[in-house]
């Protein structure tokens, strides 16, 4: 991650000693892996969550440090209403987004301290299902389950009474519990093997193969922003994801290299093209089989995943 830079001299703050401004990076630097980690679960987005990590390192240089009595609380604090804010801009800005809007995947094995303390609260799945709380609720849902942060803690960074939190918590628990897709879940070893035979057989376009591993309900979702063709409405059922992949693959696949890679916690699909990343393929497994597929294909989101070499 880029180190924190200091404030240019523009009026906005005075000049502070070398010593000063050294203490500040050190407790700014100690827990800017949490920050990060509150910011990208708040806003699905890497890029988006280290400009505000940025942001809350020019707000702790503007700051009186000396009132501040804890500031790790200070500054997660500060990260939680940032991240508010920007989700509620965001969710404008995703009303105009060409076609399904996904989270941006980020390579845990490149960067451990990307996932912050714990990885609850990380995979692509959950990051989508956040999508649908309120920011609020999105909040107090990461604070608790992430990080294991007290209500009473929560509360106050929220500024509300901790039975009001227990409640967003609650509801957030149960909106996740009841829109996650009902299909058992199944140990690694069992997702691993799935995932590899679904890495064969969409590399082969092999659509009876497909359709052996897919649960009758799967969904499939692409991202592409609109720069990379591909579908720009959700596709449902076994028959007709598997009928699209294989037709994928008869036209597109010739030149394109498929492997696994560990995003946000969790092995997936890699597709290169080039040498360069062209897709993450995120799937969710249970005992019927794949049940859900995020296609994140939009070249943005896609800079912080490193090939395997």
């Amino acid at each position: 991650m880029p180190e924190p830079q200091p404030i240019a001299a523009s009026g906005h703050v005075a000049a502070l000693p070398a010593a000063d401004l050294d203490r500040a990076a050190e407790i700014f630097l100690a827990v800017r892996p949490r920050l990060f980690g509150i910011a990208y679960r708040m806003l699905g987005s890497a890029a988006e969550a280290e400009d505000l990590v940025q942001e809350v390192w020019l707000r702790w240089q503007a700051t009186d440090r000396t009132v501040v009595l804890d500031p790790p609380a200070f500054l997660a604090t500060t990260a939680v209403h940032l991240a508010i804010n920007a989700l509620n801009s965001a969710r404008t800005r995703r009303e105009s987004y060409i076609g399904p809007w996904l989270p941006e995947p980020i390579d845990l094995s490149a960067d451990p301290s990307l996932g912050a303390e714990r990885n609850e609260a990380l995979s692509l799945a959950i990051l989508l299902l956040l999508e649908k709380l309120t920011p609020t609720e999105r909040a107090a849902y990461v604070l608790r389950e992430a990080f294991d942060y007290a209500y009473n803690r929560i509360a106050e960074i929220l500024s509300l009474t901790e039975a009001n939190t227990r409640q967003l918590v609650s509801r957030a628990r149960k909106h996740i519990a009841d829109s996650r897709r009902t299909n058992a879940a199944i140990g690694d070893a069992a997702h691993q093997r799935l995932l590899a035979a679904f890495i064969h057989a969409a590399q082969t376009g092999d659509q009876a193969a497909l359709e052996s591993l897919f649960a009758a309900d799967v969904v499939s979702i692409a991202d592409s922003g609109g720069i990379v063709t591909a579908a720009r409405v959700p596709l449902f059922g076994r028959e007709r994801v598997a009928r699209a992949l294989a037709a994928i693959a008869a036209k597109l696949w010739r030149d394109v290299t498929f492997s696994t890679i560990v995003a946000n916690g969790r092995p997936s699909m890699l597709i290169t093209s080039e040498g360069q990343p062209f897709a993450v393929v995120d799937i969710q497994t249970g005992e019927h089989g794949i049940s859900q597929m995020l296609w994140v294909m939009n070249p943005a989101k896609l800079t912080s995943i490193t090939p395997t070499k």
